[in-house]
C-alpha cells in the first residue's frame, strides 16, 4: 500500500503525532516555554486554491505531467520552519505551474528541450525535504516554473558483486534502495535524517551528511561515477576507484544543488552489511570536557561509527538524561569490536567520562536519542503548530577555535532571541560528526513566537546566527545544502574566484539559466 506524503509538512501521514502525543509534548513543553492557547490546523486539499498554470505540457509527456492544485502545492516548498509555518497559514507562494515525473531519462531530456522552448524554470525536487529554501521558485523570476520529480527513476540497475558497486537511479528513496541491496547482502549504509523521504540524487546534489559519525561522513566518499542529464547535453563520468588526472567532473556535481544538471544515475559504493555491534554511552560534567574526548576519539584511528556527543539540553529535550552524554558505536561485516570499542571507553574516561556498566542502561540512552532523532521533524512541525519557533543551524568548525566558537554562537543566538522578544528559549547543541582536524556543531533552538511577527523573528535571528558563524570562521552549513536561506552565508563563505569560476560553468550546460536559478550564485 502506497503512503501518503503530507503536502504542507514533514513526512507521512501515517507517521504524524496523533493528537494524544500532540497534547503530551504541549504539556512538557508548557512549563518552560509558553505556548498558542489555539494550535494551528494542518490544511486540507480543499482549501488549496492556486493561480491558474501558465504552462500546458506537450501532448507527448503530458500523461506524467500535473497541473492540479495539490500536486502543485506539495511541491511549492520544502520542509523548513519557514515553509511549514507558510503552508500552515495557507501561504503558496509562487507554487510551479507543472509538475513533471518522466518515467526514465528520455523524459527528463523532454522536459528540460520543453523548458528550454517554453523559456521556462526547472526545479529538480528530490524528495522535497529541503530545509534550506532549496526546492522552491525564485521570489525574482517571473519565468513559468516546472517542479521535475525524479521519483520513478527508483531503481537499482547493476550491482558490481567484485567491485562493491551498484549503478543506481537517481530518484530511488532510502528505504528502496536500501531493500533493493539487501538480497545482495550489501548497504550504501547513508542514513541522513530524511532518510525516508529523500532521493539518492538529492543527497549527491546537496553533499548530503549520514550515518557515520566518522571517516565515511558525507555522500561524497561513497560516489563512484555520477550520470547528469544539463540542457546542454548528457555528462557521464568514468567509473574509477581513484583518480589523479585533474580536477574531479564528480566533485562539480556533488554539491551543485541542481544547478549544473540533474542527476539520474551514479555508481555508488557499497559496503558488506554488518553483522558486529557495540556500544557505550559516558556522561561528562560539561560538555567541554565531552569534546575533547571526542577530539581523542576523532584522531585516535578508530573510527567509531557513532561518535555523537549531546549537552544536557539535548539530552534533556529528547529524554535521553539530563547529563552531557557522548554516545558511542562501532560496527563491521569483518570482525567483532569489543576491543575497538573498549579502547574508545578508555579514551573517554581519561577525559573525566562515566561509562554506564549496564548494557540495559546504554541501550536505554542510545535508543531514546535515536526514536528522538528521526521523530524530530514530525515534532518540529507539531511545535510550529503550536505557536513556537523552531530552527536548526549545523555547521564546522577546527579544533583549534571550537570552544570559543561554540560560546559565541549560542550568545549569539541567545542575544538574537531576546532582541525580538523570543526569550526565554531553549538553545542546544550537539555534534553531530568528528573529523581528525575538527567536528559539526548542531544548534537546535525552540522559542516563543508572536503570533504575525513570527516569520519576521526566524529571520532576524537566522541572520544573526549565520553572521556570528561566519564571523567565527565556521561553515555556513555542514550537510544542510545552500539553498536559498543559506545563500548570504555562502557568498560570503566562498572565494569570488570560484563563484566566477561556478558561473563560467553554469553558463557552458546551461546558458540559459533555466536550473534552479538563484541557487549557489546569481543567473
Amino acid at each position: 500500500m502506497q503512503r501518503t506524503r503530507r503536502f504542507w509538512g514533514w513526512g507521512f501521514e501515517d507517521a504524524a503525532p496523533t493528537p494524544a502525543e500532540e497534547r503530551s509534548l504541549a504539556a512538557r513543553i508548557a512549563p518552560f516555554l509558553p505556548i498558542a492557547e489555539t494550535t494551528m490546523a494542518p490544511p486540507t486539499p480543499d482549501e488549496i486554491h492556486l493561480t491558474r498554470p501558465r504552462l500546458e505540457a506537450p501532448a507527448s509527456i503530458a500523461s506524467w505531467c500535473e497541473t492540479d492544485d495539490l500536486a502543485r502545492a506539495g511541491h511549492t516548498y520544502g520542509k523548513s520552519f519557514r515553509d511549514v509555518l507558510r503552508a500552515l497559514e495557507r501561504r503558496w507562494e509562487r507554487p510551479p505551474d507543472v509538475v513533471a515525473s518522466p518515467p526514465d531519462e528520455a523524459g527528463v531530456v523532454a522536459v528540460l528541450d520543453w523548458a528550454s522552448q517554453a523559456g521556462a524554470v526547472v526545479i529538480p525536487y528530490g524528495g522535497g525535504s529541503s530545509v534550506v529554501g532549496g526546492v522552491e521558485a525564485p521570489p525574482d523570476d517571473d519565468r513559468p516554473v516546472i517542479s521535475l520529480d525524479l521519483r520513478r527513476l527508483d531503481r537499482v540497475l547493476e550491482v558490481d558483486v567484485d567491485s562493491r558497486a551498484a549503478l543506481i537511479e537517481g530518484g530511488i528513496f532510502g528505504p528502496a534502495l536500501e531493500a533493493q541491496l539487501r538480497p545482495h547482502g550489501l548497504t550504501l549504509r547513508h542514513f541522513p535524517q530524511s532518510f525516508e523521504v529523500s532521493s539518492l540524487g538529492g543527497w549527491i546534489a546537496t553533499r548530503s551528511g549520514g550515518h557515520f559519525a566518522t571517516l565515511h561522513t558525507h555522500i561524497d566518499d561513497f560516489v563512484e561515477s555520477i550520470r547528469a542529464v544539463t540542457p546542454a547535453g548528457i555528462s557521464q563520468t568514468r567509473r574509477l576507484p581513484g583518480s589523479g588526472a585533474g580536477p574531479s567532473p564528480d566533485r562539480l556535481l556533488i554539491g551543485s544543488e541542481g544547478i549544473l544538471g540533474v542527476i539520474t544515475a551514479a555508481w555508488m559504493r557499497l559496503q558488506d552489511r554488518p553483522t558486529f555491534r557495540a556500544s557505550a554511552v559516558a556522561q561528562f560534567t560539561s560538555f567541554e570536557d565531552g569534546a575533547r574526548a571526542a577530539r581523542a576519539l576523532g584522531q585516535s584511528g578508530l573510527w567509531p561509527t557513532n561518535c555523537r556527543l549531546l549537552d544536557a539540553g539535548e539530552a534533556m529535550v529528547t529524554g535521553a538524561g539530563s547529563h552531557h552524554l557522548l554516545l558511542l558505536g562501532f560496527e563491521s561485516a569483518d570482525h567483532p569490536v569489543d576491543d575497538w570499542l573498549a579502547r574508545a571507553v578508555e579514551l573517554a574516561r581519561d577525559f573525566g567520562g562515566v561509562v554506564a556498566p549496564r548494557e540495559d542502561l546504554v541501550r536505554d540512552a542510545s535508543a531514546t536519542w535515536r526514536s528522538a532523532f528521526l521523530r524530530a521533524p514530525y515534532i518540529r512541525d507539531s511545535l510550529v503548530r503550536l505557536g513556537l519557533i523552531s530552527e536548526t543551524f549545523e555547521t564546522a568548525i577546527t579544533w583549534d577555535r571550537f570552544e570559543p566558537f561554540v560560546a559565541r554562537v549560542r550568545h549569539a543566538t541567545e542575544s538574537a532571541l531576546s532582541d525580538v522578544g523570543a526569550w526565554p528559549g531553549v538553545v542546544t547543541c550537539r555534534l553531530t560528526h568528528v573529523y581528525p582536524d575538527g567536528a559539526a556543531p548542531y544548534f537546535t533552538v525552540l522559542a516563543p513566537g508572536d503570533g504575525p511577527r513570527r516569520l519576521d523573528q526566524w529571520r532576524t535571528v537566522k541572520a544573526a546566527v549565520m553572521d556570528a558563524i561566519d564571523a567565527g570562521g565556521g561553515t555556513v552549513t555542514h550537510h544542510h545544502a545552500v539553498g536559498r536561506d543559506h545563500r548570504s552565508g555562502y557568498d560570503r563563505e566562498r572565494p569570488d574566484l570560484f563563484a566566477a569560476q561556478l558561473r563560467a560553468a553554469k553558463g557552458v550546460v546551461d546558458p540559459a539559466g533555466l536550473l534552479n536559478p538563484g541557487v549557489l550564485i546569481d543567473p
